[in-house]
């Protein structure tokens, strides 16, 4: 007789058992109950992935895409004499230390102002090298003519008065101050009739340096447009 009484009371038991934990699940995890268990027990997440937490990135990295007709670009300088320079354009990298075409002193990239093809690449060591080099790359530029300049190390120990106003006819406004181990960052054009607005330059101080001797490395970047082709 007590057996086939317990039989049916266990049964009940285990069925008010399921009810109460189903209960309780859905009172904790809210919602939809079977979902959330379910979550709770497969270790399921519905929070987003890294992939998707991550902001987008577009042509070299910048946070918002340029408007048409116009050139992304990021231009970094390069860090105390460790690590190099890099310029990026429409998401090729036109000089880096990967490249091999990255030294010290001062970093240019040339690029066709309407096209925006890559003309030239050439690193000017302004420690111990010829300044007479870096005057005939600049000199006879063509109107529109794109230039990208990153400092590596020291810029400006053999920068000269004419290298100083070849530099500020093309919208630099730091140049004529540029001195020893200061970080610079600069993008002018042949022709500009303005100061340009992408240019930084960092002051190596000993109370401010980020690295001992040297200033931090600067980074800019931004969208170019390209000039309309010159009537012949």
């Amino acid at each position: 007789m007590c057996t086939s009484v317990t039989g049916p009371l266990r049964g009940v038991a285990v069925v008010l058992l399921v009810g109460l934990t189903w209960f309780l699940a859905s009172t904790l995890f809210g919602g939809d109950s079977g979902s959330s268990v379910r979550h709770f027990f497969t270790g399921a997440s519905e929070e987003p992935t890294a992939a998707e937490a991550r902001p987008r990135r577009y042509k070299c990295g910048l946070l918002a895409p340029c408007p048409p007709k116009h050139l992304a670009f990021r231009v970094v300088s390069g860090a105390a004499n460790v690590i190099g320079p890099k310029i990026c354009l429409e998401d090729k990298m036109l000089v880096s230390s990967l490249k091999d075409n990255a030294g010290r002193g001062i970093n240019v990239a040339l690029v066709n102002g309407v096209t925006g093809e890559l003309l030239d690449t050439k690193s000017f060591d302004m420690w111990a090298g010829d300044v007479s080099d870096l005057l005939k790359f600049i000199r006879p530029l063509h109107e529109g003519t794109l230039v990208f300049v990153a400092s590596f190390d020291d810029a400006a120990t053999k920068m000269n008065d004419e290298a100083r106003r070849l530099f500020e006819e093309l919208g630099s406004t730091a140049a004529k101050e540029l001195a020893f181990r200061d970080s610079w960052v600069f993008v002018g054009a042949k022709g500009i009739e303005n100061k340009s607005p992408f240019e930084q330059r960092m002051k190596n101080s000993k109370g401010s340096n980020k690295y001992e001797g040297w200033p931090e490395s600067l980074e800019m970047d931004g969208c170019i447009p390209l000039r309309a082709p010159l009537e012949s």
